[in-house]
């Protein structure tokens, strides 16, 4: 059995404290069989630290990107677009839009999201979308720059049914976190078990948002298996069938991501 933690962050974790390298953290995950990874940008500052830090494991890919919640000082088109073109980058983002922590800054998240999708698209490489109490606009944003052309992902996904299936009809899968084992996650639960197998991917998000039984801890990619697990019994399926439907999926979208 193989599994892909399709999001994670693993730059971010408490080195020195609660983790003690990367190393120890991927081999805790290849204990539980996740064997790949996709360690996500945030920030164009942090970029080629990011990227070092994962150098020496060619089990792990990049992406590249200014969350939407990183906006100061903003994303700088030009020089995104450079460090994207890095062979090691397989997706670019994450971007999206955030309304729910910061609805004050809308257009400028509409602005970076747009420049993203135009990179994404200058080098054909699928999109990692972050999106939350912004639907309508997210949707729109994707449809007017054109972002069924490469496809991508809506990562760490809490949003309808009906979001999922006009992202879908654009190409893009969905990928489920550990937010869909908490306690009052009914909705989304019942959104994960109506998605079509062949369009969902599993993430961690780590260091944030820990699934059960691991809440109140600092989550690590090897807790993909829990959500993975979780997913597979709420769909009344083998955790081997929801594996493999993910870890394919998972080079589907991301073609230049190499086993």
């Amino acid at each position: 059995m193989l599994l892909v933690d399709s999001h994670c962050h693993l730059d971010r974790l408490s080195y020195g404290s609660k983790q003690s390298c990367m190393a120890d953290v991927l081999a805790n995950a290849a204990a539980r069989d996740v064997g790949y990874f996709l360690c996500v940008s945030v920030t164009q500052a942090q970029f080629p630290t990011m990227l070092e830090a994962i150098a020496p494991y060619p089990q792990v890919f990049a992406s590249c990107g200014v969350h939407p919640l990183n906006q100061d000082p903003g994303v700088n088109a030009e020089l995104l677009l450079t460090q994207a073109a890095d062979p090691r980058v397989v997706a670019i983002g994450e971007t999206g839009l955030d309304y729910f922590y910061s609805p004050e800054n809308k257009e400028v998240q509409q602005a970076s999201f747009r420049e993203h999708i135009r990179v994404a698209r200058a080098l054909n490489k699928p999109l990692i979308i972050h999106t939350r109490d912004a639907q309508q606009d997210t949707l729109q944003i994707m449809r007017e720059e054109g972002a069924e052309q490469v496809g991508g992902v809506l990562h760490c996904f809490t949003e309808s049914l009906e979001m999922a299936q006009a992202a879908m009809a654009m190409g893009f899968y969905i990928s489920i976190s550990g937010i869909a084992t908490f306690k009052n996650a009914g909705a989304l639960q019942d959104v994960v078990k109506a998605l079509p197998l062949d369009r969902l991917l599993v993430e961690t998000d780590s260091p944030y948002l820990a699934p059960v039984p691991h809440r109140g801890r600092e989550n690590e990619p090897a807790f993909v298996r829990d959500v993975a697990q979780f997913i597979a019994d709420l769909r009344q399926i083998p955790l081997t069938e929801l594996a493999q439907a993910t870890t394919n999926n998972f080079f589907a979208l991301f073609k230049w991501a190499k086993q």
